[in-house]
């Protein structure tokens, strides 16, 4: 199956880049919010934070948006909250990268036939991106998706994730509902979906440790 950029959004000639300019204009609440961030902690990356791990890694982790205290802060993926503790491990534990998290860019951690990326790329307010922000940032994630020679894989963190994952794969939500542990197919791609690793969904009991290592489980068995 071919990705078509026809269901993205394409309001300009940054369409081809992998992530939005470091002062990105096209979310202008998100560029307020950046701004405002920069000014209160100038040290912290407060910026679109990039893609993480290898473009020719056949497994493709799509989360929701960088946390603030994570990689708002550290300005990669899933590192220095909660969310990246339990990403983090499991991915450890299932092969999917080596060496040691410490919760800071500069720890060593390399992915291993993985990468992640996030459907929107700069922090939202409260954590929650307005759906036009979702559908400009696509762009970015449907060229990540265009430039991954052998991905085979990619696992949804979240509902959101999950949306923003079907309009390039061409699929509608009628043909491939989320459901934490679903399984889609999608030409020669497999779209895994989870509930999202954040604090609120384990100390509420909507996704345990066992229930997201599930995930990964299936996802190295069947890339195996």
């Amino acid at each position: 199956m071919t990705i078509s950029r026809s269901e993205a959004a394409r309001p300009s000639r940054r369409a081809s880049a992998l992530v939005p300019d470091r002062d990105c204009p096209l979310c202008p609440r998100l560029v307020a919010f950046r701004e405002a961030n920069r000014a209160r902690e100038p040290l912290w990356h407060n910026a679109p934070v990039a893609p993480f791990g290898d473009i020719t890694a056949r497994l493709l982790i799509v989360g929701l948006a960088p946390g603030m205290q994570g990689a708002n802060r550290t300005g990669r993926p899933f590192t220095g909250d909660y969310a990246g503790d339990l990403l983090y491990a499991t991915l450890l534990e299932y092969g999917f990268a080596k060496g040691s998290y410490q919760a800071r860019p500069d720890d060593g951690l390399k992915l291993a036939d993985c990468r992640i990326a996030n459907a929107v790329h700069c922090v939202p307010p409260q954590n929650k991106p307005l759906p036009v922000e979702i559908n400009t940032c696509r762009q970015f994630l449907v060229a990540n998706l265009e430039t991954m020679p052998k991905l085979r894989a990619i696992v949804a963190l979240g509902r959101i994730a999950h949306d923003s994952v079907l309009k390039p794969l061409g699929l509608k939500a009628s043909q491939a509902p989320f459901g934490h542990g679903a399984v889609h197919q999608a030409g020669r791609f497999k779209l895994y979906d989870s509930y999202h690793c954040s604090r609120y969904n384990t100390n509420t009991g909507v996704l345990t440790t066992d229930m997201f290592r599930s995930v990964f489980a299936k996802v190295k068995a069947d890339l195996d």
